[in-house]
């Protein structure tokens, strides 16, 4: 018997249904199939990333921009006077 497992966050790239993916592997290859719309795909085996991935606030250093780093962000310095 085949165990299915649900893809947690798995979005169906048929119906567009969150949490309704589950894959499974038969003979060696891996499917994944939506119980809301009923589709059915074998899954790649090395997927590539399309494109390059978002930078963020934890991205290694080379990776952000210049810009980033020459930006102000609006901060002004503020000095209290004593009287």
């Amino acid at each position: 018997m085949t165990t299915k497992r649900f893809i947690a966050g798995a979005v169906c790239p048929s119906c567009g249904h969150q949490d309704s993916v589950r894959m499974y592997s038969e003979s060696g290859e891996n499917y994944r199939e939506c119980v809301d719309c009923g589709f059915s795909d074998e899954m790649e085996k090395d997927p590539s990333l399309a494109g390059k991935p978002p930078v963020t606030r934890v991205s290694p250093e080379d990776e952000k921009s210049n810009d980033d780093a020459n930006k102000d962000n609006g901060v002004q310095i503020v000095r209290i006077l004593d009287q």
